[in-house]
C-alpha cells in the first residue's frame, strides 16, 4: 500500500461496472494467461464469496473471459468477450460456490487447458480498485501481484536452484526487487517468484531453463493502471545498472516525500510550501524516481479528466441502456427538469448531481470510466470537478490540481482503511469518493491544506455506516443516486471547511473510525446483494421476475 500511486487511486481507467468485480477479475485472468505455455483453449471458473453473489451483474464473467483473451480493462471489447471467445475457439464455463469459506470475498479459481494440452490451476483475489493477486498456482500458495514484472519458475526443491536463477539475472544485468520461494514440503515441487526492475531478457529465461531441476519459466508482465504494460519499463531496465548511491538517493527522496497519514501530509505541505496537490505530485515524482521511470502523473491526469468528461456528458446527450435495465436516462431527465424551472438546488449542485448520475449510466452500460477510487463511486469526483469548472470557470490546470488533491486523500484512505465495498461497505466507496471530491473542491477554491482535510473528514463522517446493497448485484440501484447525493455532500463539506469551521475528530481518526465500522458490517451488507435495499420486497420481486 505504501507504494500506491496516483493512477492506482484515480484509476484504473476501465470498462464498468465494478473495479473490484470487473477490472480486478480481468486482471486475474490476464495474469493467468501469462502463466500458460500456449493460448488458452478451455477454462472452468469457480467463483466464491462476493464474486459468486454478483457474477453477471458486475460483468465478472465477461471480465474473466476478456482477461484470458488478453484484453485490457479499458478495452470496450470487454462487453463482447463471450462472442470474441467463441470466435477464437476458447470454451468456458462458470460455477458459483456461495458456501465455501475463503479468506477474501472476491476470490476465483480457474482451471485452464491450453492449446498444447497443458493444464494450469490458479486462484486469484481482487483486492479492490482494480488490483489483483494470484495467490495459488497448481496447489502451491504464492503471491503474484503483477505490479512488477514477475518471473514464476516451477522447479524441484533442490539446493542451488535459487542461486542459479539469481545468477542468470545478474549475468544479464537485471535487478531483482523481491524473491520468494514457495513449496508444499521439502524436496517436492516448488515455485520461485521474483519481481524484477525491468523486462526479462530472452537469454536470461533460456539460461534459467537449462538447469535440470527447472521445469518451466513463466513471465507475468507488469500491468499499468489500465491493464496495459506499465510505463517506464525501459527506464527501469536502465536504472537497474545505476549506482548504489543513486538508488540510495532515490530512496531518501521518496522517504522525504512520502506520507502515511493526514498529519504527515500536512507536514509535507508545510515543508514544501504547497497544497495537497503539490505534495502528492512531489510524492509521485519521487516514487517514479524510486522505480527508475519518468513521472507521468500530469499526462495521466489529462487523460483521466478526458475520460471523466466523456463519461459524464455523453449520457446527457444520448442515454444508453444499462446491463440490468434498472437505470438509463436519469441524468438527462434531471437536467431537463431543472432547465424547465423545477429546481430545488442551485446551478452548481444541480450540475454536480447530473454529471454524477451520467457517469453511473456510462458505468452500468459497460462504458469507459475512471474508477475514483472505485467504479461504483466513479461519478462523485467528476461530478464535483466538472460542475465547478462549468459554474466557476475553472481552467485545466486548476482541475488537474483538484484531481491530484483527490488522489492524495484517496491514497491515505486506501493505505489506512479500504476503498472496497466488499470489505468496508458503500461508505468505503461512496464515502471515500466524497472525501476526495470535498478535498479537491477546497484545493481548487484556494483553501488551506488543513481545510482540505477537514472537508474530507466532513464528507467521510457524513456517509459513515453506508452499506453496500446493489439490487440484483448490479451497480445501478441504489448506486447511481448515491453518487449524486455524495457529490452534493462533498460540496457542502467543502463549504463548511472553507468557512473555517473545524472538526472535533480529525481526518486520521475519521478514517480509522470508518475502517472499524466497515469491519463490523455483516457480509450481507458488504456488496453481496443480500441485505439493505437489495433485500427489500420490491427489489426481490424484480430479481425474481428477471431470473
Amino acid at each position: 500500500m505504501e507504494t500506491l500511486g496516483f493512477a492506482d487511486i484515480v484509476g484504473p481507467i476501465m470498462v464498468g461496472p465494478s473495479s473490484s468485480h470487473t477490472a480486478g477479475a480481468l486482471r486475474i485472468a490476464r495474469m493467468a494467461r501469462s502463466l500458460l505455455a500456449a493460448a488458452p483453449a478451455r477454462a472452468e471458473f469457480t467463483l466464491y464469496g462476493s464474486f459468486a453473489h454478483t457474477q453477471s451483474g458486475h460483468g465478472t464473467d465477461k471480465a474473466l473471459v476478456a482477461g484470458l483473451l488478453g484484453l485490457a480493462p479499458d478495452d470496450l471489447g470487454v462487453r463482447d468477450s463471450f462472442e470474441r471467445a467463441h470466435a477464437a475457439g476458447l470454451a468456458f464455463s462458470f460455477a458459483c460456490d456461495r458456501e465455501a469459506g475463503v479468506e477474501h470475498p472476491n476470490t476465483v479459481d480457474a482451471r485452464i487447458v491450453d492449446a498444447e494440452g497443458g493444464v494450469l490451476e490458479v486462484r486469484g483475489v481482487s483486492v479492490g480498485g482494480g488490483a489483483a493477486v494470484v495467490t495459488r498456482i497448481d496447489g502451491i500458495d504464492v503471491n503474484v501481484t503483477g505490479e512488477h514484472t514477475s518471473v514464476v519458475v516451477r522447479q524441484r526443491d533442490e539446493t542451488g536452484v535459487l542461486a542459479h536463477i539469481a545468477g542468470c539475472f545478474s549475468d544479464c544485468a537485471v535487478n531483482i526487487a523481491t524473491t520468494r520461494m514457495y513449496r508444499t514440503r521439502r524436496g517436492s515441487d516448488a515455485f520461485t517468484v521474483m519481481e524484477l526492475d525491468g523486462p526479462v531478457p530472452a537469454e536470461a529465461k533460456a539460461a534459467i531453463e537449462r538447469h535440470l531441476a527447472v521445469r518451466d519459466v513463466r513471465i507475468v508482465p507488469a500491468d499499468g493502471p489500465a491493464g496495459q504494460p506499465a510505463g517506464g519499463t525501459d527506464a527501469r531496465a536502465g536504472a537497474a545498472g545505476g549506482t548504489a548511491g543513486a538508488a540510495e538517493q532515490a530512496e531518501e527522496r521518496f522517504a522525504a516525500c512520502d506520507f502515511a497519514s493526514g498529519a504527515e501530509l500536512l507536514d509535507r505541505c508545510a515543508e514544501q510550501g504547497t497544497g495537497l496537490a503539490g505534495a502528492f505530485l512531489a510524492r509521485e515524482q519521487a516514487l517514479a524516481a524510486l522505480d527508475g521511470r519518468t513521472c507521468d502523473a500530469l499526462p495521466y491526469a489529462d487523460r483521466a479528466l478526458a475520460v471523466m468528461r466523456a463519461s459524464a456528458t455523453e449520457p446527457l446527450r444520448e442515454p444508453a441502456p444499462s446491463m440490468g435495465g434498472l437505470i438509463g436516462g436519469e441524468a438527462r431527465d434531471v437536467r431537463r427538469a431543472r432547465e424547465r424551472g423545477f429546481a430545488a438546488v442551485d446551478a452548481l449542485t444541480g450540475a454536480a448531481m447530473e454529471h454524477a448520475l451520467a457517469v453511473l449510466e456510462t458505468n452500468a452500460s459497460m462504458g469507459r470510466i475512471v474508477a475514483a477510487p472505485t467504479a461504483g463511486s466513479a461519478g462523485v469526483v467528476p461530478g464535483v470537478l466538472l460542475a465547478l469548472e462549468q459554474e466557476r470557470g475553472l481552467d485545466a490546470a486548476t482541475l488537474c490540481r483538484g484531481l491530484l488533491a483527490a488522489g492524495a486523500v484517496g491514497y491515505l484512505i486506501a493505505r489506512n482503511a479500504t476503498v472496497s465495498g466488499a470489505e468496508g461497505g458503500c461508505q468505503a466507496e461512496i464515502g471515500s469518493a466524497a472525501a476526495m471530491a470535498a478535498a479537491a473542491a477546497v484545493e481548487m477554491a484556494g483553501g488551506t491544506p488543513a481545510q482540505a482535510l477537514d472537508a474530507a473528514a466532513n464528507a467521510l463522517s457524513s456517509l459513515m455506516g453506508l452499506v453496500c446493497d446493489p439490487v440484483g448485484g448490479l451497480v445501478e440501484v441504489p448506486c447511481q443516486k448515491r453518487n449524486a447525493t455524495a457529490a452534493a455532500t462533498a460540496l457542502v463539506s467543502a463549504q463548511i471547511a472553507l468557512a473555517g469551521v473545524g472538526n472535533l475528530v480529525g481526518f486520521d481518526e475519521t478514517v480509522a473510525a470508518m475502517d472499524a465500522v466497515g469491519r463490523a458490517l455483516p457480509f450481507e451488507l458488504r456488496e453481496s446483494a443480500l441485505g439493505g435495499i437489495a433485500a427489500a420486497p420490491s427489489a426481490c420481486a424484480w430479481c425474481a421476475a428477471r431470473a
